[in-house]
């Protein structure tokens, strides 16, 4: 039984990695999604796997730090699907320095992708929730909507090197406790997933150390000394880090009709790592 069947899904990021993984996991339970990703080739590649698996799903590309993106967003599910019942605030990347090397611009990046992003697509999606919420009340026939926020055990913890990045995480915590008292009136259940050590191309370790990535026609460096990772991995009960797999099955847990009562909750999915 597919326990997202007829719903529809925004993943935000869900091009590559985590993101891709958790709108297959969507697709794969009966939701439709609509996938976003930066770029235009990461985007279409997993609409065609959700397809190819017999799902439904389109592609809405673009960053989502632009200031209309949040609408646009919104918009594409509603013009392609008709409604909205999950969204997973996913996008986002890490741009690393001590204090007293962090630029304004990095500082304040993490900030837009990590937190105000969040914020704009959740208050573009307000006024379809609470119309929608207001006819299910007077038909006798509430729906319960999910919202799951990508948080870090740096928000959580905090991290050295990871002041922007580690604020922003922070912050989403508070705008998922915050939505969930806001929204709770709309049926809507409102959580974030705090990830630890998860195995992706922002994570894995750096042999090159030139490796980095693009955003917006910016170098951004990624990859973990291999020793550092080696070390980490150590620190974690379970002796590994996670997969994106596991990692989107922390956020489909939040998804699913068994989680209609929790809310305002953040969850460590670290592998026992505190």
């Amino acid at each position: 039984m597919q326990k997202l069947k007829n719903k529809v899904a925004l993943v935000s990021g869900s091009g590559r990695g985590i993101g891709r993984e958790i709108a297959c996991k969507l697709a794969l339970e009966g939701a439709s999604v609509v996938v976003n990703d930066l770029d235009e080739g990461p985007a279409h590649d997993t609409v065609r796997a959700i397809a190819a698996a017999g799902g439904r799903a389109v592609a809405c590309v673009g960053s989502v730090t632009q200031s209309d993106f949040g609408q646009r967003f919104v918009d594409t599910a509603l013009a392609e699907f008709g409604r909205i019942d999950i969204i997973v605030n996913n996008a986002g990347y890490t741009w690393d320095n001590v204090i007293q090397k962090m630029s304004d611009e990095q500082w304040e990046e993490m900030l837009a992708v990590h937190l105000t992003a969040p914020f704009r697509i959740l208050r573009a999606a307000a006024n379809y929730i609470r119309s929608a919420a207001r006819h299910e009340a007077e038909a006798g026939a509430p729906v319960f909507r999910k919202v799951v926020n990508v948080s870090s055990t740096s928000g959580v913890y905090g991290n050295a090197g990871q002041a922007n990045y580690s604020a922003a995480k922070a912050g989403i915590n508070g705008l998922t406790r915050a939505m969930a008292k806001e929204w709770g009136r709309y049926k809507v259940n409102v959580n974030s997933v705090a990830f630890g050590l998860i195995s992706t191309r922002l994570t894995e370790a750096d042999a090159n150390a030139d490796a980095s990535i693009d955003i917006d026609g910016r170098r951004i460096k990624v990859g973990v000394n291999p020793q550092i990772l080696k070390n980490a991995e150590a620190l974690i009960p379970l002796g590994r880090a996670g997969t994106p797999q596991e990692a989107a099955g922390a956020v489909y847990l939040f998804c699913i009709p068994e989680s209609d009562y929790v809310s305002g909750q953040v969850l460590v999915c670290g592998g026992g790592r505190p």
